[in-house]
């Protein structure tokens, strides 16, 4: 182990990490009370109305996004993965929802722009909300939290755009959450269609 990192694997402390969980929480919950509800609703709207829904995201986005994935299926909409072997085209009546902190990672935006071409709607998740991908979007959520690049501490003194990540998956599973509980379908009822070949 470098000298440097069992230096300071030495002095972390129970309450060190506590301390961490405890900011993490705070960021969270000023990020969570800085989001739009009109921007959220409209999000669950398109998403409930599209016939197909596809997710696009690279790094940790595309992890949480692929969560987001995963409850949509459980809900019986028709989900796919952007990079995916088996994921069709995207076409007309299909949803993208695409996430990138910056709205300017060139994946992200060439599968909105390809969307679009092919006539698809576009939901796009990001800090900035005047980025090309934010002006690509038919409906775009701001989530108020530090890009990757900013490394200031003042939107977050979290490391390189953790908390829009973190927050990203929070406002995916509480989309879901309200998909669900308007739709009315028991637990029990959504659980077979969870995966069996783990």
């Amino acid at each position: 182990m470098p000298e440097h990192t069992a230096a300071a694997a030495e002095t972390v402390t129970d309450p060190a990490v506590r301390d961490s969980l405890r900011l993490i929480l705070d960021e969270l919950a000023t990020a969570a009370d800085g989001l739009q509800e009109d921007q959220l609703a409209a999000l669950a709207a398109e998403i409930r109305q599209a016939k197909r829904i596809f997710v696009a995201g690279g790094g940790r986005s595309g992890l949480a996004l692929r969560m987001h994935a995963m409850r949509l299926m459980h809900l019986g909409l028709t989900v796919h993965v952007v990079g995916e072997t088996t994921t069709p085209a995207i076409g007309s009546g299909d949803l993208l929802v695409v996430a990138s902190g910056s709205g300017s990672t060139a994946g992200a935006v060439a599968a909105a722009q390809t969307s679009l071409s092919a006539g698809a709607r576009v939901a796009a998740l990001t800090t900035d909300g005047d980025s090309t991908l934010a002006e690509t979007a038919h409906r775009v959520v701001v989530i108020p939290a530090a890009q990757k690049t900013d490394h200031s501490g003042t939107a977050s003194r979290q490391y390189s755009g953790s908390l829009f990540e973190q927050a990203l998956l929070l406002v995916l599973d509480a989309v879901f959450n309200t998909l669900w509980k308007s739709d009315g379908t028991p637990a029990e009822d959504l659980w077979p269609r969870h995966a069996n070949l783990e």
